[in-house]
């Protein structure tokens, strides 16, 4: 009896036991401590990637499409009906004033020339003889020895053939300057065009086709339309002198640099925007003409904070920026003026030398513990 009281005992210990070591592993098990939040993790903050609020001049400009224009385009065409005998450029070339371009066939006008020169010389000599004539007559007149009639009529042959000497030479004058044109040189100087025709072609002046076409490519037009609401502003930097040009062409590095020349005279209503011509001296012939280009209109500098565009936020309330101050990222309201070249202008809000959240706005409140890094820093840096 004593000995089974004793071995109920040793069971009932044992239990006990072992139900200790099962409650001690439920309520602490290996993970927990691991699981618990850290406070070196909170003090850290949000992480975000900051940039520095900068304070300095930048351009007020507007950026538009042109095109490229010449200020000059000659149509080359023929005054007479004849053969071309030479083309004397290579298609596509660059050319001088004053160059040959097309000879054209002009043997039947120097064959009349010949024939006309002939008549001038019979004038001119039946002309001698009348004025010899009518100086006799005159003194003999003067004596009594000829009558009126006969002075008379000599001065009428003087002033006949002096009349067809003139005649003869206006008529010799004509045809030299119809020669001239068999001579087609360029009226000025440009780029031309492939020849239209060749040489052994008929051409006549009534031809629609011209026979080829020179664009004068330095200096060249850039013609773009202004926005009226910035036309006040454009004309007070061109009082002040302050307006520059820019011409960019698309997927072109280098840029072409100018300045406005004219401002058509009215602003179409359809559109709201006004015509400006801009001058480009184009000395490297980097525009084209017939290209569309991106125009940088720069009216004057002014000092302003700028900040990364992807700094400014939106809210119901308007424009803000996170800025950070002690590990602490407080909101500010400011005032866009523009975006332009990769850069938000601000108007207000804002006075240079700040710290300002470019990325993890995302996360953040107001007042919120922030770890910041600058652009490009490896993280935990």
């Amino acid at each position: 009896m004593k000995k089974r009281t004793w071995l109920v005992g040793v069971a009932v210990v044992l239990a006990l036991a072992g139900g200790a070591v099962v409650t001690r592993d439920i309520w602490n098990p290996q993970g927990a401590v691991a699981q618990a939040p850290r406070p070196n993790a909170q003090a850290r903050g949000v992480p975000v990637i900051t940039a520095v609020a900068e304070k300095k001049k930048v351009p007020l400009q507007v950026e538009l499409l042109g095109t490229v224009t010449p200020i000059a385009s000659v149509a080359i065409k023929s005054r007479l009906e004849t053969e071309i005998v030479g083309v004397h450029f290579n298609d596509g070339t660059m050319v001088k004033q004053g160059d040959l371009l097309f000879t054209l066939d002009g043997r039947a006008i120097e064959a009349q020339i010949r024939d006309l020169d002939a008549v001038l010389v019979s004038a001119k000599a039946q002309l001698e003889q009348n004025e010899r004539d009518l100086e006799r007559y005159t003194e003999l007149v003067a004596k009594n020895a000829a009558t009126q009639v006969q002075l008379n009529n000599t001065r009428t042959q003087v002033n006949v053939w002096r009349a067809t000497a003139s005649s003869t030479s206006a008529k010799i004058e004509n045809l030299k300057v119809q020669l001239s044109y068999c001579t087609i040189r360029a009226p000025i100087a440009g780029r031309a065009s492939m020849a239209a025709v060749k040489a052994g072609n008929f051409v006549r002046p009534a031809d629609v086709a011209a026979l080829a076409t020179i664009i004068q490519t330095a200096p060249v037009y850039v013609a773009f339309a202004l926005p009226q609401n910035n036309l006040p502003a454009l004309r007070e930097a061109l009082a002040a002198e302050t307006a520059s040009i820019q011409a960019i062409i698309p997927g072109e590095t280098r840029r072409s640099s100018g300045h406005v020349s004219m401002i058509e005279n009215t602003i179409d209503p359809g559109t709201g925007t006004v015509t400006v011509r801009a001058t480009m001296p184009n000395a490297d012939g980097l525009l084209w003409p017939g290209t569309l280009v991106r125009v940088l209109l720069t009216f004057r500098e002014e000092t302003a904070v700028v900040v990364p565009p992807t700094a400014v936020q939106l809210s119901q309330t308007g424009s803000f920026i996170f800025v950070v101050k002690n590990g602490v990222a407080t909101v500010q309201p400011v005032k866009v003026a523009r975006v332009q070249q990769n850069e938000t202008i601000l108007e207000s809000g804002l006075e240079g030398g700040e710290t300002v959240v470019t990325d993890g706005q995302l996360r953040l409140t107001n007042g919120a513990r922030v770890t910041p890094r600058a652009a490009g820093a490896p993280a935990g840096s």
